[in-house]
């Protein structure tokens, strides 16, 4: 019995040692950051970190900037700058939305591989998405209603192409909304008459392909030299400086290992 008793001892002792080396990160927010990239991050994290396990939600921007607010995350990812009622309510809530910048990205704008169009004007572009513009007729296409494809309202990209292509103007009323940027690819390459917008590592699916801006399309090279004009960085929020375990992975994500698996996704590393 004594055996037995000691036994169970140790094994209860080994069991409450390995709990507390297990380290779990939670991270929520933005799709174009979640959808890809931080799962491939956090795998790689975790062979280097045994024991360390992951809770990631990709459900847009607002809802990572929201979970750094009432504390249901250790990290907030978003794909645009948190605002400024954002950073009020931190501030109320005894918080402080630190942003890190972990890669940069372009928004592509995507329409159908059938589609004529060899490239569009910044202006068309804003007359597409706000609805001034709704036959491909009216910008050199084949005659056909447009179909627009968009993210959903707590997407950082959302509020970005509203800053960075129209002018803050608001979405056409037609516009379909869509929760992340494979489901827009997926619109797009089954409607010979779609238009959209996906981020880098999203611009290569299936019946789609990218259309030029004024000659410019998005890449490394024109995303850094600022020629490409939907470009923007994407963030890892955290409440104040990141300690322990989220410190740890912002680190690992600035990185050359974690900035290299920035590149392989489709990211724009960080200089």
């Amino acid at each position: 019995m004594k055996l037995k008793s000691l036994l169970a001892m140790v094994l209860a002792c080994a069991t409450a040692l390995g709990s507390a080396h297990a380290e779990k990160l939670v991270i929520k927010g933005s799709d174009t950051l979640g959808a890809k990239l931080v799962p491939q991050l956090a795998e790689q994290f975790k062979a280097a970190n045994p024991g360390t396990t992951f809770e990631i939600a990709a459900e847009g921007s607002t809802t990572g900037i929201a979970a750094i607010i009432d504390g249901t995350a250790d990290i907030g990812m978003s794909s645009r700058r948190a605002k400024s009622t954002e950073v009020s309510s931190a501030v109320a809530g005894g918080k402080n939305l630190k942003p890190t910048i972990v890669a940069y990205d372009g928004i592509a704008i995507i329409v159908n591989a059938n589609n004529p169009i060899k490239g569009l004007t910044k202006k068309q572009v804003e007359q597409i998405f706000t609805g001034d513009v709704t036959d491909w007729s009216a910008v050199g296409g084949k005659p056909g209603p447009i179909s627009i494809y968009t993210r959903n309202t707590s997407s950082g990209t959302y509020s970005d192409f509203k800053e960075l292509a129209m002018k803050k103007r608001d979405y056409a009323g037609a516009a379909q909304k869509l929760a992340g940027n494979e489901q827009i690819a997926s619109e797009v390459g089954k409607n010979a008459n779609g238009i959209g917008y996906v981020g880098l590592a999203y611009d290569k699916a299936p019946g789609t392909k990218v259309v030029p801006i004024e000659g410019a399309t998005p890449s490394v090279a024109s995303v850094q030299g600022k020629s490409y004009p939907y470009a923007r960085p994407t963030f890892y929020y955290t409440n104040g400086d990141a300690t322990g375990i989220a410190a740890k992975f912002v680190a690992f994500t600035l990185s050359p290992a974690g900035q290299k698996t920035v590149t392989s996704v489709g990211f724009v590393p960080v200089k």
